[in-house]
């Protein structure tokens, strides 16, 4: 009788074969939004609504992709991040489609819904195979993937203009860029690794009972929020400072996101090393200062280069912080990474969004940069609180 070879295991790909495969889950998501942003104006012609209306709808969108991010936290729990990252992926792939094919404000809404939701899960799982990965390596790399997110986004920028000077439709080019997420990830996604192959990679494995206290993932996800408030602030409202406040033309207030965003992606490929050598809690605590002391600068200068010099402060203070964060977040509990992460990455998506909102109320009674006294006391919060990210 001829033998039945049992069904071999999956070859756990090489880390460095994963790393890579993870930097560019990690661009393509970037550019995925990127390409999403550019288009704005264009789909709100198109779709013939107002400015308030796209404001509610972008709100639905922020919903949507926090609901993605607490459904999928348990789902790369229980399947594994290494096949929740693909799925997610290619059906982001098929979302971003969509808004290119509304035609009014109930189907961009759903456009939206579906968008949100697929990008909010794709975050949490990337998320989560980033710090699987990290666990296969001496040393930090989390700064790095999400210093590739950002080089992702500025290519888009610059893709996103030169399609839409060229006068492309816009259901070609984003329907152009979800065959792109949907092909390279499909690609990407045999090469990411499990946990319990990062476990063999450095000869351990997961016994422990304890579960963490909830206060820590608490307070985890309201430093999160804190520092990704601080940075929807410069997001949003860095140019319209510039020209407010000091009076610049259009052009030169754009210099002062560019100034922040080119600090803040440089900063990220810097943080492993720093965080490397001196540790999360270095990188947080005295980031956090750095940000403080940047956004003040910005207050306070009543001359247009030192504003700039603030904003790139205050971008690379930022740089290092959520990464280290989304790293302690996963490795609470090997178990239970994914739900942990929903819980701090969903805080600070949050926050994202209830930055610029906060500081547009606030103008109301106050000068603009007065206003920025809210992510001062935030990124000194984070300093105080730091020690949190303590590796347990």
């Amino acid at each position: 009788m001829t033998e039945v070879s049992p069904p071999t295991a999956r070859t756990a790909p090489p880390p460095r074969a994963a790393r890579a495969a993870t930097w560019t889950v990690f661009a393509l998501n970037g550019f995925a939004v990127g390409m999403w942003v550019v288009h704005i104006p264009v789909v709100e012609h198109a779709t013939r609504i107002s400015h308030s209306t796209l404001g509610a709808l972008l709100l639905v969108l922020g919903g949507a992709a926090f609901a993605g991010m607490q459904i999928c936290g348990p789902l790369t729990d229980r399947f594994g991040n290494h096949r929740i990252v693909p799925a997610a992926g290619v059906l982001l792939g098929v979302a971003i489609t969509l808004p290119g094919l509304a035609v009014n404000w109930w189907t961009l809404g759903l456009a939206l819904i579906a968008f949100g939701f697929f990008n909010g899960s794709l975050d949490v799982a990337m998320n989560a195979q980033a710090v699987v990965v990290e666990r296969a390596y001496p040393r930090p790399i989390m700064a790095a993937f999400h210093a590739m997110w950002s080089i992702g986004g500025a290519l888009a920028a610059a893709v996103g203009a030169a399609v839409l000077g060229a006068g492309v439709p816009t259901a070609l080019s984003l329907g152009g860029t979800g065959l792109l997420c949907v092909l390279i990830i499909a690609i990407a996604g045999r090469f990411l690794l499990s946990s319990t192959e990062s476990s063999a990679e450095q000869g351990t494995v997961d016994t422990g009972t304890r579960r963490p206290p909830m206060r820590i993932v608490w307070l985890l996800g309201i430093l999160a929020l804190a520092l990704m408030l601080s940075e929807g602030v410069a997001n949003d409202w860095a140019a319209l400072h510039l020209r407010d406040v000091l009076g610049t033309s259009e052009s030169t207030a754009a210099l002062a996101y560019g100034s922040f965003a080119v600090a803040m992606t440089a900063g990220r490929f810097a943080t492993d090393r720093v965080a490397g050598f001196a540790g999360p809690v270095a990188v947080v605590r005295y980031g956090s200062a750095l940000a403080a002391l940047g956004v003040a600068i910005v207050s306070l200068s009543p001359w247009v280069p030192l504003a700039l010099a603030g904003w790139a402060l205050f971008g690379l203070g930022l740089s290092g912080g959520v990464p280290q964060l989304f790293t302690a977040a996963g490795n609470l509990d090997t178990r239970a990474s994914g739900a942990l992460m929903a819980r701090v990455v969903g805080l600070g998506y949050v926050g994202l969004l209830a930055g610029p909102a906060i500081i547009g109320g606030l103008t109301r009674w106050m000068p603009l940069n007065v206003t920025f006294a809210v992510p001062f006391g935030l990124c000194a919060l984070a300093v105080v609180f730091a020690p949190a990210i303590r590796p347990r």
